[in-house]
């Protein structure tokens, strides 16, 4: 069984920044479209970026211009630079292999996601 580990979430200022990481031990990055997912203290979820082997990247407009996705190499860790949080980007935050369905995902299918907490 594979496990995504999602970190670099936390706590920060409207304005701030943060930097999540994804790491796995046995996953072959290198095989795998991935990405990001975000859980809503709404429970919504959403799909906010993705990065294919080759490095093509889709970004969700709520954050397009703002996040950026990446990946060391195809044999990942894959990164989100998260730039100008805004107070409706606190969410869970996971990592998955892209094209997974929200419900899976949220429902830690890949892994426990990392918090992220944007305030006033």
């Amino acid at each position: 069984e594979v496990e995504l580990v999602e970190s670099g979430g936390g706590s920060v200022q409207a304005g701030g920044s943060l930097r999540l990481s994804c790491t796995a031990a046995r996953f072959a990055f290198d095989d795998s479209d991935m990405a990001w997912y975000r859980q809503t203290p709404g429970n919504e979820c959403e799909k906010v970026a993705s990065i294919t082997t080759d490095g093509r990247t889709y970004y969700a407009e709520s954050v397009n211009g703002r996040f950026t996705i990446s990946r060391d190499s195809a044999k990942g860790p894959v990164y989100l630079q998260m730039n100008s949080l805004k107070l409706e980007d606190t969410a869970v935050y996971y990592c998955a292999v892209d094209e997974t369905p929200c419900s899976m995902v949220i429902g830690h299918a890949w892994g426990q996601g990392t918090q992220v907490t944007v305030s006033s």
